[in-house]
């Protein structure tokens, strides 16, 4: 917990560029839609929509059920029933997941992950208050929808996902979206809108999901309507016990002090692709830098050899090359010093040790924990389970606030004694110096995952953020950051013969895969 936290204190403080304003003709469409289904006051106070609805049969497909949930502020689910099957997509604020026609029911990782929980942020938005949600908006041109003339508005999401919405020209009503969800192409035809408390709903829908199609007439319309936190939680068939968590944290804890010494023994490469974005959700900036890296007390010292696909000349190398010599001598020396500490320390016993390592007790602390459930991931059972803020806690340093204003789900190795993944956003900004140095925006969000190498030790595979900022109360930046590792080599660190290029492993000593 302490890496992850000392990982979103760093990416923060990144000094990028601002970014333009939206696109005034994409705002004059959606102001007017706004006005067109029931003006600004009104949706406002729109806490919940539901929509019942039945599909008749036809020759190959049989008669069913739809049902459409959402809840400030970005809970989602859909189902579509029959009397064959039941197909569930859902976002509770922590986790996406989904129930298959099979019965099969799995949280969804990556971009399936991110196009569901983009789902619950559009129909909970209603167009409304895009930029605080850092939704950029921008006008694509002009489409038919069912022969009549409409705007079409694509809407980028700060984790990358895009959707597409097309206004009727002449209503100004929303008549058809088109996104990925889960996976799966999904497009909504809408028709028949009638108003219900204030708000125009459409009560015929056309729902194109992959190579189904579902006409659904809505019976049941209701706004604001009493909705349960449970309608969005993982099933409660699939749940198991929650352990011991300290406990569990605590053996993962000392784990990783055994990882930290064995990652020594390997160096490999790290790629990172930045994309910066403006308020309208065009690519402003993209970069992409390619490392080379190698442990030293459990800490990567990276090396620059690429950028934007192609080597550093030779002076560039060598400066870089100089820069990583700098940092091993400086870690080093916050080595030692760590250790005439320690050595201090000592006398104290465990309580000041314990003092000097919080990040296990204030992650117990600040957060609350639900929805336990045995998954299969990457081939193995792990235990997963959601996290969000706990409500009691009054949190006092940085570091309790950073955590406290954390949501999300993590996947727990059990038997191996380490966090296989871990999703998280944030549910609340996150000011630093009151907010005059920054600001870390609320709906940032991350990923972190490892694979278990050589069947020894715990490597970082892939992390993802996907990042709000505002410095200095003016600049303010969204971006996202993807990093991949790759080609693990196991060496000594006493072996390297350069300090950007570790020795190849000896022929009879395989690399790990």
């Amino acid at each position: 917990m302490r890496k992850v936290i000392h990982y979103l204190l760093a990416s923060c403080m990144l000094l990028l560029t601002g970014s333009s304003t939206p696109a005034q003709d994409a705002t004059k469409v959606l102001d007017q839609y706004v006005k067109a289904v029931g003006g600004s006051k009104t949706l406002a106070h729109v806490q919940t929509l539901s929509l019942n609805g039945n599909f008749t049969a036809d020759s190959d497909k049989p008669a069913g059920t739809f049902t459409l949930i959402v809840k400030q502020p970005n809970r989602y689910y859909l189902e579509i029933r029959t009397d064959r099957n039941t197909l569930i997509e859902a976002y509770n604020g922590k986790s996406a997941w989904h129930q298959l026609a099979s019965g099969e029911i799995n949280t969804l990782l990556g971009e399936e992950a991110l196009q569901i929980e983009a789902a619950g942020q559009y129909y909970n938005t209603r167009f409304q208050n895009l930029s605080k949600r850092k939704i950029g908006a921008a006008l694509k041109g002009h489409e038919t929808v069912h022969g009549r003339d409409s705007s079409q508005i694509e809407l980028t999401f700060p984790t990358g996902v895009v959707w597409e919405a097309d206004f009727d020209a002449q209503t100004h009503l929303l008549s058809r979206e088109k996104a990925a969800i889960a996976g799966v192409a999904e497009e909504f035809f809408y028709d028949d809108y009638r108003t219900t408390d204030g708000v125009k709903i459409p009560y015929k829908i056309e729902l194109r999901r992959g190579s189904e199609s579902y006409l659904v007439n809505v019976n049941e319309a209701r706004v604001n309507g009493t909705v349960g936190e449970r309608v969005f939680d993982f099933p409660r068939k699939m749940q198991a016990q929650l352990p011991d968590l300290k406990k569990l944290f605590q053996e993962i804890d000392a784990n990783q002090k055994q990882i930290d010494k064995m990652k020594e023994n390997y160096a490999g490469t790290r790629s990172e692709e930045e994309t910066e974005y403006d308020k309208s959700g065009k690519i402003t900036r993209k970069e992409i830098k390619e490392y080379t890296f190698f442990y030293l007390e459990g800490e990567e010292i990276s090396t620059l050899v690429k950028k934007d696909g192609k080597a550093l000349g030779e002076s560039e190398q060598a400066k870089e090359n100089e820069k990583t010599q700098k940092e091993i001598t400086s870690r080093q020396k916050k080595e030692e010093k760590k250790e005439a500490k320690k050595e201090r320390d000592e006398q104290q016993g465990k309580e000041a040790k314990d003092k000097e390592e919080p990040g296990i007790e204030v992650f117990l602390r600040s957060c609350q924990f639900v929805n336990p459930r045995i998954e299969r991931f990457r081939g193995q059972d792990v235990l997963v389970f959601d996290f969000e803020p706990n409500p009691e806690f009054k949190a006092k340093s940085l570091e309790e606030r950073v955590v406290k204003s954390l949501a999300g789900v993590i996947w727990v190795d059990e038997k191996a004694h380490d966090v296989a993944r871990l999703e998280a956003y944030f549910v609340d900004d996150v000011k630093f110096g009151g907010g005059l140095l920054a600001n870390l925006q609320k709906g940032t969000s991350f990923v972190l995952e490892q694979a278990y190498l050589n069947n020894e030790v715990w490597l970082p595979t892939y992390e993802e953020a996907h990042i709000g900022v505002r410095f200095l109360l003016v600049k303010g930046i969204k971006f996202n950051a993807v990093t991949r590792y790759s080609d693990y080599k196991r060496f000594n660190v006493e072996t390297l013969n350069t300090i950007h290029k570790p020795k190849e492993p000896p022929a009879d000593q395989p690399n790990p895969k």
